[in-house]
């Protein structure tokens, strides 16, 4: 028997609950200056009870080719990429807004 969302009780294969909350919620994207002169990808503004944070960090890394980590909300990429990661939280239905 299928798993069923206790959000929107459709079947799991089914369940839209993810689509809805990336197309509700708005994330910034930002660069910041770290010890040394070392840029970090700062994206902020996702709802970890929505979407899987961890999971999206490590989609991002790879997409950016740079390491990083997901904490307290937030995921850190080491170095700019800020149009590469507008360009990938887009096509995956976020909308962004760049700082």
């Amino acid at each position: 028997m299928a798993d069923i969302c206790p959000v929107c009780g459709l079947p799991g294969e089914l369940c839209m609950c993810e689509e809805i909350a990336r197309e509700q919620q708005t994330v910034r994207i930002s660069t910041d200056s770290r010890r040394y002169g070392k840029t970090v990808t700062v994206i902020d503004g996702i709802d970890g009870n929505d979407i899987d944070i961890d999971d999206l960090a490590k989609q991002l890394k790879s997409r950016c080719a740079a390491g990083g980590t997901a904490k307290d909300g937030r995921i850190e990429l080491q170095g700019d990429h800020k149009k590469k990661v507008k360009t990938v939280l887009e096509d995956m239905g976020f909308q962004t807004e760049v700082r």
